[in-house]
């Protein structure tokens, strides 16, 4: 297939850390499994040549005592927390750099991590596309989603993603950019607001944790999971208006009625860790290239409420390569 400029598809994906780890209906899996098999084959038969790839953070690299609302990656490692592979992400550390200079020319002022660690909110979607960390080039930018008051408004995510957008106009490479995170889902992750002081300091200081430390984070999602599955009035329930409202919303590139809300209805409606929807801003907003006339075209938009993932589960790809190896449903 002939290499054409502008040429890139856009990838909305939910991770979940107990994906493989909490027990669900067998019906719920194998549809959830059919979905995920479904995006790695178009994934593949897109074959991008680049990945631009936009992930929070769950206080593995990023924390409390110098937390960017964005950051650029110019090399990342992997954590390998839950049942995510550990190791070095194939960066392309020049286009990485070329990126952060192109956003700061265009006056958004982006942070640079020369050592980026990433967690299961990179690296997940990484591991069920390409199996591991095997991948094309990958450009990392992080997105603070969790520590309040630096997550980025979703006027400036739509900004960030255009300008990206901008960037990759210049590119020939066949570029994939997808949006790790979302939708509806507060899971158990301490804020700053947190009554523990040995908790907020854990959120604060970057540190190793020891095993017994990842062992007892890991028992204690999933018991939050299990117990959102069960009904649970301490755990804040999913909201599958919400997620279906969001998918529409990012389909059509227009979160005006979000916007309209305020920031603080997203928590409100979908819970504190909802603000990772915005990677799908992002990475959506970077998928159209103005003036070229290029239709898009969807290829898989999927959805799950799966309470014992602590997720409202969520799949979406657009493109917008005519090809007769990628679906070309007209997009609405």
């Amino acid at each position: 297939m002939q290499i054409r400029r502008s040429e890139r598809g856009f990838l909305g994906m939910s991770h979940s850390p107990l994906y493989g780890l909490n027990a669900v209906d067998a019906a719920v899996q194998r549809q959830l499994d059919a979905a995920v098999a479904q995006a790695r084959a178009l994934v593949h038969d897109f074959a991008p040549e680049l990945v631009v790839l936009v992930g929070p953070d769950h206080y593995n690299g990023f924390f409390n005592e110098l937390m960017p609302p964005f950051c650029i990656g110019s090399a990342a490692t992997s954590v390998g927390d839950y049942l995510t592979p550990a190791g070095a992400l194939n960066v392309d550390a020049a286009l990485a750099l070329g990126l952060a200079e192109h956003l700061m020319d265009a006056d958004f002022d982006v942070a640079v991590s020369r050592r980026m660690k990433v967690d299961h909110g990179f690296v997940q979607a990484l591991q069920f596309l390409w199996g591991g960390l095997d991948t094309p080039p990958v450009l990392p930018l992080f997105l603070n989603a969790v520590a309040q008051p630096g997550i980025a408004r979703l006027r400036r995510c739509a900004q960030l993603g255009r300008e990206m957008g901008r960037f990759l106009d210049g590119l020939p490479q066949r570029t994939l950019l997808i949006g790790s995170g979302g939708l509806s889902h507060e899971p158990p992750v301490p804020t700053m607001e947190h009554p523990d002081a040995a908790v907020r300091e854990r959120i604060t200081c970057a540190r190793m944790p020891t095993a017994q430390e990842v062992a007892a984070k890991t028992e204690r999602v999933m018991a939050a999971g299990l117990a959102l599955a069960a009904g649970s009035p301490d755990m804040k329930p999913l909201n599958p208006q919400w997620d279906l409202q969001w998918m529409q919303a990012t389909e059509q590139a227009d979160w005006s009625a979000f916007s309209a809300q305020g920031e603080a209805a997203i928590a409100q409606h979908a819970g504190l860790s909802a603000h990772e929807s915005k990677t799908w801003v992002v990475a959506r907003t970077a998928l159209d290239s103005p003036g070229t006339g290029q239709a898009l075209h969807c290829g898989l938009r999927h959805y799950q409420a799966i309470p014992e993932f602590i997720a409202g589960y969520g799949i979406l790809m657009l493109h917008n390569l005519a090809s007769p190896h990628v679906p070309e449903r007209p997009f609405p």
